[in-house]
């Protein structure tokens, strides 16, 4: 089995963010110790925290099925409305980074009820949205709050429950993580095809405000007695360039905004030039920015972000490409889309009982080249699907993609903290949780892009199935990249936590000789 060395919550955090949808990174600065004994309501502190992820995953997973829809309603181009999940994850990836400090300064529970708030709020702005453009500022709003949601939850469970119960309260922990994605996309088929869109938005606002409460009555307000000085002007940095970068990508797809689209793309250059120079002015201090670029000179951790990083172009394209390729190009109704590409969700989970052998035996480097080749061919896979294929091998194909880039990312979120210092954990979980939402974000605007300029060079007005299917090959081509970075772990990356001795490898092939 995998050990826990080095991986803990960190890693867990990051695993239940990758699948179908993401949600909220770790937190930037935490302690990982939890006290001598657990209180007497730790078990329901810990199915607190599990009903505000299994409202975000609900929420994210439901929105993709009904996008088509509310292009109709908001009269613009399907493919437009890939700015409404971008708008959402680059909120976490600008806000992340900040959740600790934040929590650090004003209290676990202050944060918490305010993130909780923002995001209910967020979604009654969704569910009263007239426009696309009132739909990104509200999912933005939405964003925000997920944002702090989760990472400030992790705060509170390790801070409530001692290291004997804490797998107990895991569990209480992830079962929603594992169960939002499975039902939301059927769930988001159903409310689109027999009731409004909007309700995808307002189921959230009695789970939350119920939440909102319970966070109130039974989670204390813990704080660090010195919370250090906030990053200022690092975070406003990081999040003009993150901004200006994913919404300067994102209007490449739209006619007649190409100036824009290229002035926010230098703007986001040359303000994060800006932030890598004050980062090194902070590292030559002896402080810390509130994103720590010194953790990439650890070999393993950079490979992960970068191949992780690259894959997950294609794992961020593909809820927003399949609802969409089909409903407009197959035709098929929202609930009969939801009930499909909910397989995704059902190879991811299926997946995880095995990952733990399969490092053990064939070690981190092997699996992540290997595993990441058939990962991305599955999707590619995807760009092959037209109405004549039968729906159990559309689920089928589905099922075991994301039973592969399940593994995949399992792969990479356990080994990229193989040699980072516990001291540095939380640094480093918020560094890589940012990657991950921004690369999630990167996906969906290249996928657009890529579709745009299908459709520009086919002369279609609206996409057709070759210009879907040229949009999945781009994607899952770009994510192909990443076995050249994979190939360049080292052979006995990780060993220590997969238990892969890479001497058994020559033995066992000297004896094959």
């Amino acid at each position: 089995m995998l050990r826990p060395r080095r991986r803990g919550m960190a890693s867990v955090n990051a695993e239940v963010r990758d699948g179908i949808v993401p949600a909220a990174g770790s937190l930037a600065k935490t302690h990982d110790e939890g006290p001598p004994v657990s209180g007497a309501n730790y078990r329901l502190v810990a199915l607190i925290i599990a009903s505000a992820l299994f409202m975000e995953f609900v929420d994210a997973t439901v929105l993709a099925t009904a996008l088509p829809t509310m292009a109709r309603d908001f009269g613009v181009r399907p493919q437009e409305m890939s700015v409404a999940l971008t708008s959402y994850l680059l909120a976490l990836a600008i806000f992340i980074p900040a959740s600790g400090m934040i929590a650090d300064r004003f209290g676990s529970r202050t944060v918490f009820r305010t993130a909780i708030l923002l995001f209910v709020l967020g979604s009654l702005a969704c569910g009263q949205s007239l426009s696309l453009e009132m739909m990104v500022i509200s999912r933005f709003l939405q964003g925000i709050g997920g944002a702090m949601m989760i990472p400030v939850g992790r705060l509170v469970l390790l801070r409530s429950v001692a290291k004997q119960d804490m797998v107990n309260a895991m569990s209480w922990l992830l079962v929603p993580a594992l169960i939002g994605p499975i039902i939301g996309p059927p769930l988001g088929g159903l409310i689109v095809t027999y009731l409004d869109w909007r309700w995808i938005f307002y189921i959230n606002l009695p789970m939350g405000i119920l939440g909102f409460y319970l966070v109130g009555r039974f989670i204390a307000n813990i704080r660090e007695d010195d919370p250090g000085r906030f990053d200022t002007p690092g975070f406003v940095l990081s999040g003009l360039s993150l901004g200006c970068l994913l919404f300067g990508f994102e209007m490449v797809s739209r006619p007649g905004e190409g100036a824009t689209a290229s002035v926010l793309i230098l703007i986001g250059l040359a303000t994060g030039l800006f932030y890598i120079l004050h980062a090194r002015r902070r590292e030559n201090k002896g402080e810390s920015a509130i994103l720590d670029l010194s953790l990439m000179r650890d070999d393993t951790f950079r490979l992960s972000v970068i191949a992780g990083s690259i894959t997950r172009i294609t794992q961020g394209a593909q809820p927003f490409l399949l609802p969409l390729m089909m409903q407009v190009g197959f035709g098929f109704s929202a609930a009969r889309s939801g009930t499909i590409t909910v397989a995704t969700a059902i190879g991811s989970l299926a997946m995880k009982s095995f990952a733990p052998r399969v490092l053990r035996r064939f070690g981190f480097r092997r699996a992540l080249i290997w595993n990441g080749v058939i990962a991305t061919a599955g999707y590619a896979i995807c760009g092959l699907f037209n109405p004549s294929w039968p729906v159990w091998t559309m689920f089928c194909v589905l099922a075991l993609s994301g039973f592969f880039m399940s593994f995949q990312f399992t792969a990479y979120n356990t080994i990229a903290y193989d040699g980072i210092d516990k001291k540095q954990m939380s640094r480093a979980t918020a560094f890589y949780s940012t990657f991950q939402q921004l690369m999630l974000s990167l996906g969906i605007c290249v996928a657009a892009m890529a579709l745009h300029l299908a459709m520009q060079a086919g002369g279609h007005e609206a996409p057709t199935l070759t210009d879907f299917s040229i949009a999945f090959w781009v994607v899952t081509t770009l994510s192909l990249t990443a076995t050249f970075w994979n190939l360049r772990f080292a052979p006995d990356a990780g060993s220590e936590i997969s238990g892969h001795a890479p001497a058994e490898d020559d033995e066992a092939r000297k004896e094959a000789a």
